[in-house]
């Protein structure tokens, strides 16, 4: 983070950054943006991404805070079970 402060939020966190546009509206701060370019790698050697349909990965998101692990975790422990029990 620049300067260890959002420019428009005054955060000095990412947390702090997520509480204020959980209660406030970009539209509202849109005279204070500029654009910006960037670039965004899903390619990973270990990891591939699959769409998953929201309601299923709402699901799978309340399951695995229930269990304390990420959801990833649970996913890929589920998939891994059911995976083995079919060979």
């Amino acid at each position: 983070m620049s300067e260890n402060r959002s420019s428009i939020s005054n955060a000095s966190s990412y947390a702090e950054i997520g509480e204020f546009w959980d209660e406030h509206d970009l539209g509202d701060y849109e005279d204070q943006t500029h654009p910006v370019e960037f670039e965004v790698r899903l390619n990973s050697p270990s990891r591939v991404y699959v769409p998953v349909e929201r309601e299923l990965a709402e699901l799978l998101r309340k399951a695995a805070a229930s269990e304390g692990v990420s959801t990833e975790t649970l996913q890929t422990f589920g998939s891994r079970k059911r995976s083995t029990r079919r060979l």
